[in-house]
């Protein structure tokens, strides 16, 4: 597949000012050649040619373009590359794909021209992963978060790693292999567990990076909790500064999830859930609701408990005080106007949209994170989950050295964790996982 020359349109299938049909391969100069006014292998590398699309069989002008010339190896693919930037009609752009397309090359896949990228050595996986990462960030931390990915700042972080973990196997397998040689210092346990340790620590200092990354993506999943009409519709409403949420004053309005998203100031994203006032009630359909606010809770990353401050807690209110306290959370006081002198807490006014108390509680407990983001890390599942098994390999390392096994068990270990590194930048990889990687990209890129 990789002999093929692709061809794609990498810019949006929409009208507007300029288009730009992107073709890479062997054949791209010659086949654009074929179909454009002027000669393109005798141009220097990442120059401009100006000209007109001309159609090889009416040979009548079809557009006037710039192409974009980018000769092997320093290029995106490490292939030739043409990009024809034309006038950005969809017909016309359309038009001029089939042209191309009708000379031999064949459509890209999506994804294609990354992934040749990867298999040709350019980028490694990560980066590869980073350029999709940039193309969907909607902010500028996740823009940020991207960049890092793209300059390799994975791999930067990984390589010492996989160093260190080579040199234990070494000496493993050295005192193993040549138990002779009187100059070859003898590995122990007890000289091998400190570098262990010490690899381990990073590891895991990596992951809690990783957690803050994906926390600054993704948003923290938060559940706004209570019985009914405390004002969790209010706060939610107040939250997103719109009539999301129904409110009134009779129990049970909220029967199923109310969802919603606002990014507070310094990037810091809310992924909202309203849930269902949580009482004792005979509605089949409110208990169905009641069951999910349960559900959304366990899943939670932040857990908003609203409490009426304007009235005595009630036994619901006690009771979501014990199954919330091991999540992390914030408890509020609603109608704090109403409410009493001598409540000790975050109290709110959601009616009226007086909110900033917890708003600066949600910065309190989640800054941290915003700033461990700013540090490059992990940047998906994929990766993590690949560093947390080399992080599980390593323990079982550990456990078997101080338990005085062989050290040819803890190596298995060691392999096993080098491994998992290794295909966290695409070293090691299988094909089915590349193909559903890439499949993920757009058209074109």
């Amino acid at each position: 597949m990789l002999q093929d020359t692709i061809a794609a349109i990498s810019t949006a299938a929409q009208d507007g000012a300029i288009s730009i049909v992107r073709i890479s391969g062997d054949e791209a100069i010659s086949m654009v050649e074929n179909i454009f006014s002027q000669t393109l292998h005798d141009k220097a590398t990442h120059t401009i040619t100006y000209g007109y699309i001309i159609d090889p069989m009416s040979k009548e002008r079809v557009d006037e373009v710039l192409v974009s010339l980018f000769k092997a190896p320093r290029t995106y693919t490490k292939e030739d590359i043409v990009e024809i930037n034309c006038h950005g009609g969809r017909y016309i752009t359309r038009l001029i794909l089939q042209l191309i397309l009708s000379q031999g090359a064949r459509l890209a896949r999506p994804g294609e021209f990354t992934q040749r990228a990867f298999l040709n050595g350019r980028i490694d996986l990560t980066q590869a992963e980073a350029v999709n990462d940039m193309i969907e960030a909607d902010t500028r931390e996740n823009a940020r978060l991207a960049m890092y990915g793209i300059r390799g700042s994975v791999k930067k972080m990984l390589d010492p790693l996989i160093e260190q973990l080579l040199d234990m196997i070494a000496n493993i397998e050295v005192n193993i292999d040549y138990p002779e040689y009187e100059d070859i210092e003898e590995i122990t346990q007890e000289k091998l567990l400190p570098k262990a340790d010490l690899w381990l620590n990073e590891i895991e200092s990596i992951l809690k990076r990783a957690n803050s990354g994906q926390i600054i993506r993704e948003g923290i999943k938060t559940a706004i909790i209570g019985r009914p009409n405390v004002g969790k519709s209010s706060l939610l409403n107040a939250l997103l500064e719109e009539e999301k949420a129904i409110v009134t004053d009779i129990a049970g309005t909220t029967r199923d999830i109310v969802e919603g998203h606002i990014r507070l100031e310094g990037g810091l994203q809310l992924n909202l859930i309203d849930t269902a006032g949580i009482r004792d009630t005979k509605d089949l359909i409110e208990q169905m609701g009641i069951e999910k606010s349960y559900q959304i809770m366990e899943e939670a990353q932040l857990v908003i408990l609203v409490l009426d401050g304007s009235a005595p807690l009630q036994e619901e209110d006690q009771r979501l005080l014990k199954e919330s306290e091991n999540k992390t959370r914030i408890v509020v006081y609603n109608k704090s106007d109403l409410c009493e002198s001598s409540i000790d807490g975050i109290q709110i006014c959601a009616a009226k949209q007086e909110i900033q108390p917890l708003i600066d509680e949600i910065h309190r407990l989640f800054d941290e994170h915003r700033i461990a983001a700013k540090e490059p890390s992990l940047a998906n599942e994929r990766q993590i989950a690949l560093m947390r098994k080399a992080h599980e390999a390593m323990t079982q390392a550990i456990d078997a050295m101080n338990s005085g096994l062989e050290l040819e068990l803890a190596e298995i270990d060691l392999q096993e964790a080098y491994t998992a590194l290794k295909e966290i930048l695409g070293e090691v990889h299988r094909e089915d996982l590349l193909d559903t990687l890439f499949t993920n990209f757009c058209l074109g890129k």
